[in-house]
């Protein structure tokens, strides 16, 4: 077996059930269509964010 032959799989980030990384996963990271309108789904009604820089450095109003 060549060291590119070896499949990698992750966790679907909405149900958890593996995932095969490779050309193959049409909906890679996710399982299914499903589990990506559901991730999209969160975003769109926020459930999912980005949160804000955590340090001091960007709380600080800089002069212009």
């Amino acid at each position: 077996m060549n060291p590119g032959d070896k499949k990698t799989a992750v966790p679907c980030p909405t149900c958890g059930k593996p995932v095969i990384l490779s050309e193959a996963s049409k909906w890679r990271p996710f399982c299914s269509e499903r589990c990506r309108l559901i991730d999209l789904g969160d975003w769109l009604d926020e459930s999912h964010r980005i949160s804000e820089p955590l340090d001091d450095h960007a709380e600080k109003e800089y002069p212009d």
